[in-house]
């Protein structure tokens, strides 16, 4: 995969709100699949969904422990997607900033 296509799919997950709370869920520490659930109110098959195209985009892990499958947040994946973004911000941007600053 194209890292061109890495970012596409990170940006395609981060799209649904859904998702993007998943991950806020896993800021604060691994999860298992059934500790997540309790916070939404969605079926089994759309949070299964929702936790795919979450691994496909490398924004999550999925470690299976004992009956349990526990989900941990990859953080990599959207530094990379960050450090992108902030390629696209004009460097005078960044020194208006600091100006403004002191």
């Amino acid at each position: 995969m194209s890292k061109q296509d890495a970012t596409a799919g990170v940006f395609g997950a981060l799209a649904d709100p859904t998702r993007r709370a998943i991950l806020r869920l896993l800021r604060r520490g691994s999860k298992s699949a059934g500790d997540i659930a309790e916070a939404f109110q969605l079926t089994k098959p759309t949070l299964s969904h929702h936790f795919s195209v979450l691994r496909r985009a490398g924004l999550i892990r999925a470690e299976r422990r004992g009956t349990s499958i526990v989900y941990t947040l990859q953080s990599n994946a959207l530094e990379e997607v960050a450090a992108e973004l902030l390629e696209l911000v004009p460097t005078s941007a960044f020194r208006l900033r600091k100006e403004r600053a002191s």
